[in-house]
């Protein structure tokens, strides 16, 4: 039995909304990682999710295969959600954003969300610390070292090339090494975005 590729999928969510279900089995857990590195409680991270899948089905017509994947799609919308949360956090402590996604979550969901809240604390510092450094930095080292993507695939979401994303990735950790130091801020947690990538 053919299977549709994550392409195909956002195609056919661009035609209807009957295929975000399976885009959203698919890459749930994925944008669930991208939050709980983001964000510290439940509720930001269930609104997180559920606007990111909402962005995908209002977005997907602008989709094009011939630009990339759909993940990486998916990871450059994500990054957008985000920084748009965070502006909106900055601006108004209104929790009406923040409750809006509530009824996404049981009571078991949110035993294994704030688990995965736990786990992540020293990267969430790190990440906090990220925000201080320029876009263009703070984006390509969320995408890298907070996301996990490769070389290669950061390049598909930046629309830039890999060697561009390399240079790049080695003059923002060295921004945030700085950042991190002239806050003295413990340097253990940093090891993580310092360390040279394969690619």
């Amino acid at each position: 039995m053919h299977e549709d590729s994550n392409e195909d999928l956002l195609v056919a969510v661009a035609a209807g909304p009957g295929a975000l279900q399976e885009f959203y089995r698919r890459h749930v857990a994925k944008v669930m990682g991208m939050a709980v590195r983001r964000f510290s409680n439940p509720e930001d991270v269930a609104d997180f999710v559920a606007t990111v899948f909402l962005e995908v089905l209002r977005s997907a017509g602008g989709f094009d295969p011939q630009r990339g994947s759909a993940v990486s799609w998916l990871y450059g919308l994500a990054g957008n959600v985000a920084t748009g949360m965070y502006r909106q956090q900055a601006r108004s402590a209104d929790a009406q954003l923040r409750l809006s996604g509530r009824a996404l979550l049981d009571a078991d969901d949110y035993a294994r969300v704030e688990e995965r809240i736990d786990a992540a604390a020293t990267l969430r510092h790190v990440y906090r610390a990220m925000q201080q450094l320029g876009d263009a930095d703070r984006r390509l080292l969320e995408l890298v070292a907070v996301d996990g993507l490769s070389a290669r695939e950061a390049a598909d979401v930046l629309k830039i090339t890999q060697a561009a994303v390399r240079v790049r990735l080695l003059r923002a950790r060295h921004r945030l090494r700085n950042a991190m130091l002239a806050a003295s801020q413990p340097s253990a947690p940093i090891s993580y975005l310092m360390k040279e990538e394969s690619v």
